[in-house]
């Protein structure tokens, strides 16, 4: 269970005015596009909006619009007319999947908005859950896109603003591949594609069935596995609900009589991969399956997890099992890790509290003293 408390602090007042100074850049570009994640006050592409609306930025002393062309050394105004004084810091304790400079991606558990005007959101709980980023241009630690106040699963997070420009360019361009888990209710097709217009936007979803059980309330339930080729409001819940196969424990979206009340909405985004925009190097960061998924489908979740691994445990960012790697090989780590999931070592603390108490060994007694324990 997570802990949430409130401490009442002193009250502080954040400076209203920020300057950024523009650097040489390759071509022109909108300020509502350079400017994302610039400013403190104004991290996110609709945020800076409101403010270049409100008339709160300059450019070079002359007040910016929407229209404003950004050429390079230009010096950007952020003005805000009154003090903001916080009272209140939220303590959500979060689990951070992945972390360097530039972002982080961590675990996003149900039941809590990941922005917005509440007091208790992911974005509010993030500075005490991750690293400031040590780079020149880190700012305030902002997540560069959205999951539903229901949806478990990875949430990305821009610790520079750079980064969050470039994430966020790379989530319009689809550049990002992001993949869902859901338990969808009643007769489907061993695979299909979703194409519908999702608040007057077309949209598309493909989506594969994994496995499908009989049940005795609702008919038959399927774990289907999804991947997103745009990325609308609800549009995984509203597609699935489109085709008469709702997600279980869809209260928006779902069939009247077949709403399952007080177990939450069974979609977990899965994973996300994409190209590191600054080291280049392929980044596939995944969030286990959670255990309500494997109660329904015990023998299809374990399989998956197994094949997966390798790259859940490599992606914990541990020095260690980079080194264990390199001393044993991929293939008999690929073996030690499947192993570890049989024996139910699922924890990277766990796995690691193992391989310590074995480093000294040769790699065949470490191999086969693992085997025996």
């Amino acid at each position: 269970m997570c802990l949430l408390r409130t401490i009442v602090k002193i009250k502080t007042i954040i400076n209203p005015t920020q300057i950024h100074i523009v650097p040489n850049i390759p071509s022109p570009i909108r300020l509502q596009e350079y400017g994302v994640g610039i400013f403190i006050a104004a991290l996110t592409k609709s945020a800076l909006k409101k403010a270049i609306k409100k008339k709160f930025i300059t450019v070079n002393d002359v007040i910016a619009t929407t229209a404003t062309l950004i050429n390079g050394g230009e010096c950007i105004s952020l003005s805000i007319p009154k003090e903001v004084s916080p009272k209140k810091k939220l303590v959500f304790p979060l689990k951070v999947l992945f972390e360097d400079d530039y972002l982080a991606v961590i675990h996003k558990p149900a039941g809590i908005l990941v922005s917005g005007n509440s007091f208790k959101t992911i974005a509010n709980a993030l500075a005490q859950n991750i690293q400031r980023s040590n780079l020149p241009d880190a700012t305030k630690l902002q997540p560069v896109h959205r999951l539903d106040y229901a949806t478990t699963g990875v949430l990305l997070v821009g610790k520079t603003s750079s980064s969050i420009r470039a994430l966020n360019r790379m989530f319009e361009d689809k550049k990002i591949a992001k993949t869902y888990y859901a338990v969808t209710i009643g007769e489907m097709n061993d695979r299909g594609k979703i194409t519908s217009e999702v608040d007057g936007k077309k949209s598309q979803s493909n989506y594969k069935l994994l496995e499908s059980v009989s049940s005795k309330r609702f008919g038959k339930l399927n774990l289907v596995k999804l991947k997103l080729q745009t990325g609308r409001r609800h549009q995984l819940r509203k597609q699935l609900s489109g085709i008469n196969n709702p997600i279980l424990g869809d209260k928006e979206y779902g069939i009247e009589n077949l709403i399952l009340s007080g177990k939450g909405l069974y979609l977990h985004a899965y994973s996300l991969k994409f190209i590191h925009p600054f080291t280049n190097k392929q980044v596939c960061l995944k969030d286990e399956i959670p255990q309500r998924f494997k109660k329904i489908f015990i023998s299809k979740v374990a399989e998956t997890f197994t094949a997966d691994s390798y790259n859940s445990y490599y992606y914990k960012g541990s020095v260690l099992l980079i080194k264990l790697e390199e001393r044993i090989g991929p293939e008999i780590m690929r073996k030690l890790l499947s192993f570890c999931v049989e024996k139910r070592i699922k924890t990277t603390e766990t796995f690691l509290a193992e391989l310590e108490n074995l480093t000294n060994k040769s790699d065949r007694d470490f191999f086969e003293d693992l085997l025996n324990s």
